[in-house]
């Protein structure tokens, strides 16, 4: 369907069509937008089975993806400029648990003391951490590639960057070809995660003897 929207409200429905199950936020312009949009729609209950947990910090947030996507479920964010550093330690640590995190990157420069315009200084200060970073040329490139996101995050077990030029596209009002439901269904399966935290019940009672015991072997070589 064609649609003459913000970038930032494209993006966001476009990952809601990606059926998220957690949506972890902190806000920071330019990519604000997006992560409001998500919120309304989950308030509004038009995004079902989707948790949007508001976090104090960018840190935060990321620590939540890291958590809920090991946890097994399907979970997203967004940040730009000093977010991404701020999340910095966070980072390395999802690309190192293989973890398929989505998140969009609102491209603004890192402040030298402060600047909110477009730049890719934030997306390149983390090129070598182990994330794909794919970067659209346009809003509908944006939209297109949060669902391709989705998808080759969870094939590859790996997180994935969707980075955008701040204002220039976040805030630009464009025409762009909005898939329906059904025809992301048919591109993006339900997610199955390669690997998870809670393990099934059958094998939750053998983990927990582990534990005991590896606690128990601990304090014998203390006290020795």
């Amino acid at each position: 369907m064609l649609k003459q929207i913000e970038g930032s409200r494209a993006v966001a429905e476009a990952v809601a069509l990606c059926r998220p199950e957690i949506i972890c936020a902190y806000p920071i312009t330019p990519q604000t937008h997006i992560v409001e949009g998500l919120g309304e729609m989950v308030k509004a209950g038009e995004l079902t089975h989707c948790e949007f947990i508001n976090v104090e910090s960018e840190f935060s947030a990321l620590s939540v993806a890291i958590g809920s996507s090991a946890a097994g479920a399907r979970t997203y964010t967004a940040t730009s400029s000093q977010g991404l550093l701020f999340m910095a330690e966070a980072v390395y640590n999802a690309a190192g648990l293989g973890l398929p995190i989505v998140m969009t990157i609102g491209n603004r420069a890192i402040g030298a003391p402060i600047n909110i315009w477009n730049d890719h200084s934030d997306s390149m200060s983390m090129r070598d951490a182990g994330w794909i970073q794919l970067f659209a040329e346009t809003n509908q490139e944006a939209l297109d590639l949060h669902i391709q996101a989705f998808k080759l995050a969870e094939e590859l077990s790996c997180p994935v960057m969707v980075c955008m030029d701040g204002f220039i596209l976040t805030h630009a009002y464009d025409r762009v070809d909005m898939p329906d439901q059904r025809q992301v269904d048919a591109f993006l399966p339900p997610f199955e995660p390669r690997q998870v935290l809670d393990e099934p019940e059958r094998h939750a009672r053998v983990h927990r003897h582990q534990l005991v015991d590896a606690v128990a072997e601990d304090k014998a070589a203390i006290q020795h």
